[in-house]
């Protein structure tokens, strides 16, 4: 070790309150941090306390609101690791990922919208009917506009919902089973479903069931992978791909004061380092977070204060049943992996507690199941050794490729570590997440032994489970097989009401999934946001469903400095 990381070391080891058995923590630690960083937050530590700022207080279901008090305006400076993929584009009903949800609901608005409490609330719809399982009749808003100034009409909800179920998004496979979409008048959209479907209403609320202007996309006078209309509160003004965006506030978006903020800048700042440095010297007011030692690395800085999002978002271990060589192509030694991994020590040791262990139905949302009750969660190392050697593979060894974005490398290491006891051999691979993402995907079949990433849990607990439908998700037919049972497990599992039937039907759904093993549900992943106290007042859900930092955004103050 040289004499700059042993400084380091000693600081991290003095200055964070550790528990005994964790003692590899601060090393984890010491990888992640440069030593500027660490240097500067030494001498944040030795600062007085910031004085009390205005806003951040906290109500029930909120890490912080803003404060309506402070005067409107301003420039909001934000940073993110990931840009919107530049392959599909800036159609919101061809996104795939949850960062590109994030940066399009600035500009686009959905029918619905979900609560602190993932309660379902009125959006472009004021109001919605049921009047029967299969039937919604939704009531438009009065006075929405495109950025264009056109009015919304139920025309362009009508053409919007009919254009998502017909194309190629993979979001049509959570919009569920819409036989038909019709505008009762101008103000009123009736949709009608050929089953029941309980996820329906939260499927409406993320960004690619976005109402678009259908007039402009039919008439060609609008190219949505290249320009976003839409209702939302902002407009983009300048986008660079990879490295920023910049949006304006609209001053006639339909919510009363809202965006309160003038300008939206986001930088492309893939090291979190670069992140921390931003927050810690003041030229970012707000930033995403990967690290999940940040809220104690940066408890001393002043102005500076982390917030940690407990979500429906998990991570997932996937397992390619379809690789020439077939290491997974065997159930037994999918299911032998599946049982030695221990969700409860990944969340320990590798997210510092913040995650939750979750099967398929993310931990934390109503009738979701109990992953201590899954078949996995209850086999011994002795059985999945057995499993080995049933199967021929006591000396299995494979790759897992994993992106470089922290934590997915510090649970990889935990999972190494695991499988290790049952004698398995696993060489962590980290990519940037665009390399990562043409490995995994790039390919059918896919040649990846195994890989890692996470999924948005939404904010209903049988909607995640879709994508374990290959024919239905598309996105990993080239390394998952279908299992029919399992597909009918799933539908079963989504077409049941809330009720008392349905945690059972839920439970049924995670242990199928755990059982077929090929994507393999980990532990939920917290979401870390750091803001400057003495330059941004904002509204932070406590719980977040689809990956959306920037929820509340309109909402956001600006403080003088």
């Amino acid at each position: 070790m040289s004499e700059r990381s042993g400084i380091l070391r000693r600081f991290l080891l003095a200055t964070t309150p550790r528990h005994p058995e964790k003692a590899e923590v601060p090393m984890r630690i010491l990888k992640k941090c440069t030593f500027a960083t660490v240097a500067a937050v030494a001498l944040a530590a030795c600062s007085p306390a910031p004085a009390q700022q205005p806003g951040g207080a906290k109500e029930p279901g909120y890490l912080s609101v803003a404060d309506s008090s402070v005067a409107g305006g301003g420039t909001l400076d934000l940073q993110i690791p990931v840009d919107s993929g530049a392959a599909s584009g800036l159609d919101p009903q061809l996104a795939d990922v949850a960062v590109s949800w994030q940066l399009m609901s600035l500009s686009y608005d959905t029918l619905v919208t979900v609560g602190p409490d993932f309660a379902i609330e009125p959006a472009l719809a004021e109001s919605w009917d049921t009047p029967d399982p299969t039937t919604y009749v939704f009531h438009l808003r009065d006075g929405v506009t495109f950025s264009n100034g056109r009015a919304m009409a139920a025309d362009d909800v009508v053409g919007s919902l009919r254009r998502l179920v017909a194309g190629q998004g993979v979001w049509r496979a959570q919009i569920g089973p819409v036989a038909d979409v019709t505008a009762v008048d101008a103000q009123t959209v009736q949709v009608t479903l050929s089953a029941p479907y309980s996820p329906f209403l939260a499927a409406l609320a993320n960004t690619p069931a976005a109402v678009l202007p259908m007039k402009e996309v039919e008439d060609g006078s609008v190219d949505l992978t290249k320009t976003m209309l839409g209702t939302g509160p902002f407009v983009v003004s300048e986008h660079r791909q990879d490295v920023s965006w910049t949006f304006e506030k609209r001053d006639d978006y339909w919510a009363e004061d809202k965006p309160a903020v003038e300008t939206v800048n986001i930088t492309i700042a893939p090291q979190e380092q670069a992140r921390i440095a931003a927050l810690q010297n003041g030229s970012a007011d707000l930033v995403a977070l990967g690290n999940v030692d940040a809220p104690e690395l940066l408890a001393g800085v002043r102005g500076a204060s982390v917030g940690t999002q407990s979500t429906t978002d998990f991570y997932y271990l996937m397992l390619n049943s379809n690789a020439p060589g077939g290491k997974f192509a065997d159930q037994r030694v999918r299911t032998a992996v599946n049982m030695a991994m221990r969700r409860d020590a990944i969340a320990e040791t590798a997210l510092n507690g913040l995650g939750k262990p979750t099967g398929v139905t993310p931990a934390g949302l109503p009738d979701s199941c109990d992953p201590a009750a899954l078949p996995s969660a209850k086999a011994t190392l002795d059985q999945a050794r057995a499993l080995l050697r049933e199967a021929g593979a006591e000396n299995l060894s494979f790759t897992l490729s994993v992106f470089s974005t922290e934590p997915a490398p510090a649970i990889a290491q935990v999972i190494q570590q695991q499988l290790a006891q049952i004698g398995v051999d696993v060489r962590i691979e980290q990519l940037d997440e665009g390399s990562w993402a043409g490995k995994v995907y790039g390919s059918a079949p896919a040649t990846f032994d195994a890989a890692m990433s996470w999924f948005a849990g939404y904010a209903s607990a049988g909607m995640a489970a879709q994508w374990w439908n290959p024919e239905k998700a598309v996105f990993n037919l080239g390394f998952m097989k279908p299992n029919p049972a399992l597909n009918q497990t799933i539908e079963t599992a989504i077409a049941t009401e809330v009720g008392p039937s349905r945690a059972g039907a839920l439970q049924d759904l995670c242990t199928a999934v755990d059982e077929d093993a090929q994507m393999i549900p980990l532990v939920t992943r917290p979401a870390l946001v750091g803001y400057r106290t003495d330059a941004v007042s904002p509204t932070l859900y406590a719980s977040e469903g689809y990956g959306n930092l920037l929820r509340g955004i309109a909402d956001y103050r600006m403080i003088a400095k």
